[in-house]
């Protein structure tokens, strides 16, 4: 039992670590517009990513890419979240959410 909990806790620490370094290479591109950090307001008019949790950006990616969220950048995210997957948002939102 004890092996298995330790097998268990090392492939949660692989898939952990891979998820987060997924999270920052996608996040290379969202630099380019909203800061190294998410401190910056896209194009002068986005909400600053920084400060949403994990769950709002999951929110407003998914929202985004299915076209129900989002005002003056809509159609420009629309575009940068279509070819993300459920996973890759989650991992993104991991990244740059609280």
């Amino acid at each position: 039992m004890k092996k298995v909990l330790i097998a268990v806790s090392v492939l949660f620490g692989l898939w952990s670590t891979s998820m987060a370094d997924e999270g920052a290479d996608l996040f290379k591109k969202c630099a380019v517009c909203h800061g190294a950090q998410g401190e910056k307001a896209a194009l002068g008019k986005s909400k600053i990513i920084k400060d949403m949790t994990k769950s709002q950006i999951t929110a407003a990616l998914k929202g985004y890419k299915d076209g129900s969220y989002g005002a003056a950048s809509k159609a420009v995210m629309k575009g940068q979240v279509a070819s993300l997957n459920d996973a890759q948002i989650t991992a993104l939102a991991a990244h740059i959410g609280k």
